[in-house]
């Protein structure tokens, strides 16, 4: 048995969910994948796999292979990558996570020119608003919104947006516009439960004012926040990123546009006790110029 083969093997059918995606993946019969796996686990003397009707869940010793595996996968994709040189491309699977509609508006259109760079390498995206647990999910990187929460992580910051106060022109014809913060206590207000509390603080030089956002509708979900707003049910506070489409178009208006809101800012984070791969290294190079417009 190759033993390194074997653990990729493990390793594609863990990140895929099945034999048959798994064999797909390294272009090989689904036989000779349960075939690899059962050799594994006969070798290991350890059951890695539960099979059900429902696919295939990694037991707790499975998990934990999994995980070590997959970072043995990586370090010797590294060094066969810092020997042939950068000029012999990333391969393998690139396993990132970022937030739902943050990743369709601005990434996941983007990801064509990155893979035409990196003919064989694959692009695994775990979109989720909520933060997941990188190590337990076998992320490589995460794009993440907002305060880091988790001093643990390793983080790097990639990018900054300003938040604006939005709605649309329908709902301020109806409402009218608010010449000051103050005002905001007669609009209603759509709030992001992930994003924070309903608290705004507002600055316009050295003047600062705070309020708390009223509202009917609260959702969980960024697609939700757009969908409300769009439909003329409130105003909302989020950054320019979320409505840059709509604000290009008109479709959204930003409001009080001399009172500033501390800006969201985006960041590269990475599972903590492992080093940073190659592939994640590239995909961060790469995405960062993206967001760098406004």
């Amino acid at each position: 048995m190759d033993r390194l083969a074997a653990m990729e093997t493990f390793v594609h059918v863990v990140e895929s969910g099945s034999f048959s995606a798994a064999a797909r993946r390294l272009n090989i019969g689904q036989p000779a994948v349960s075939k690899s796996v059962a050799q594994l686990e006969a070798h290991l003397k350890v059951r890695l796999l539960l099979r059900s009707t429902r696919g295939l869940t990694p037991t707790e010793a499975g998990l934990a292979f999994f995980q070590r595996a997959k970072r043995a996968i990586e370090e010797a994709d590294e060094a066969e990558h810092a020997a042939r040189g950068s000029a012999a491309g990333l391969r393998g699977t690139l396993r990132i996570s970022a937030p739902v509609t943050f990743a369709r508006m601005h990434i996941i259109g983007h990801l064509g020119a990155f893979l035409d760079q990196h003919p064989q390498l694959h692009i695994d995206a775990v979109l989720d608003d909520r933060n997941i647990d990188l190590v337990e999910a076998g992320v490589d990187v995460a794009l993440r919104i907002g305060n880091l929460t988790d001093s643990s992580l390793t983080a790097r910051k990639i990018g900054e947006c300003p938040r604006l106060l939005m709605g649309t022109p329908q709902y301020f014809a109806r409402h009218g516009e608010p010449a000051h913060p103050a005002e905001l206590d007669q609009h209603q207000a759509v709030l992001y439960s992930l994003a924070g509390g309903t608290t705004w603080g507002f600055t316009r030089g050295a003047e600062e004012h705070w309020i708390t956002a009223n509202g009917r509708i609260r959702v969980n979900a960024a697609e939700g926040l757009r969908e409300a707003v769009l439909a003329h049910l409130g105003l909302t506070v989020t950054s320019q990123w979320m409505f840059a489409p709509e604000l290009a178009s008109g479709a959204i208006k930003a409001v009080l546009p001399q009172w500033q809101l501390p800006p969201q800012h985006l960041w590269a984070v990475f599972p903590s006790g492992r080093m940073t791969s190659a592939k994640a290294r590239a995909f961060v190079e790469y995405v960062q110029p993206l967001l760098a417009g406004p």
